[in-house]
Parts: structure tokens; sequence; C-alpha cells
């Protein structure tokens, strides 16, 4: 007799039997898929309809990279160093020219101008000399104001 309660004994096997027939399945081996096998699924847009949504494996899908900033800061027209250069060119020659035709104009004047506005040239410019050299004089004058009760305002120079 087993040691198993009352309602399970007409299950158990005595001890020395062989098991019945009917208790015998023989299995055989059946190829097994993991999970792990399957592969995920991910849903994209139809090529031919973009509303409709498509179960594509993940592993065949590219994963979209996003797109570098681009640099949208417009670029000159010439190059900078060619610009200074030229620039360096113009500017002496310009600087140039222009004290070339200055200088001519105040000639020119000058050969016009005769004994009488020679003179007067020649006396501007020693007036100009003359009072450089002076020394200049400077003027403070100080006003008290004493104010009083009642209105009255006292003033002291």
């Amino acid at each position: 007799m087993s040691n198993l309660p009352e309602r399970y004994q007409p299950y158990a096997t005595p001890a020395g039997q062989p098991t019945p027939a009917r208790d015998l399945v023989i299995h055989q081996p059946q190829p097994i898929q993991p999970h792990y096998d399957r592969h995920p699924v991910v849903y994209i847009p139809s090529a031919e309809n973009p509303n409709v949504m498509v179960a594509v494996e993940r592993r065949y899908v590219e994963v979209m990279q996003p797109t570098p900033a681009r640099d949208l800061t417009p670029q000159p027209l010439f190059d900078p160093g060619a610009q200074k250069i030229l620039a360096s060119g113009i500017g002496v020659g310009a600087a140039g020219a222009g004290i070339g035709y200055g200088a001519g104009q105040m000639f020119a004047g000058i050969a016009l101008m005769g004994t009488s506005g020679f003179m007067i040239l020649l006396g501007l410019i020693l007036a100009g000399a003359v009072r450089g050299t002076r020394g200049n004089t400077h003027i403070h004058k100080t006003t008290n104001v004493h104010q009083k009760w009642f209105g009255k305002t006292g003033i002291h120079n």
C-alpha cells in the first residue's frame, strides 16, 4: 500500500506492478521555435499609399539618422584676403590722388592770387602763429547766495 491519501490512491500504481498500457504515450520530438528567434515587427508607411501602414521585420528597416545641422550663413562673393589686398591698394591710391589733387588746387590758387592776395594769406598765417603764442586767460567768478526766511535773499560776490 502507498502512503498517499485515499483520494489519490486509485491513480497510484501498486509497487512492483508494471504501469498500465493506457498510461504509456510515446512522444515524438518536434522542432521548437523559441520566442527569441522571431524578429520584431515594425510598421512603416506603404510605398503605394502612405496612409496605409505595412508590417516589416525590424532587421530589414534601416534606422533613419537625423540630418546634421546646416550652416546657413551666407558665403562671401569674393575671397576676404583678396578683398583686403585690393582695398588697401585702392585706399592708398585714392589717398595719394586726393593729396595730389588738393596740393595742385592749393598751389594753383596761390599762383593765381597775385601780390595783394599773397600778402593777405601771409598776414593770416602770421596772425595764427602769433595768436598761438599768447597765454590763455581764465576768468572764474564765484557767487554765493544765502536764502533767508520769508523770501529774503543775500548775494555776495
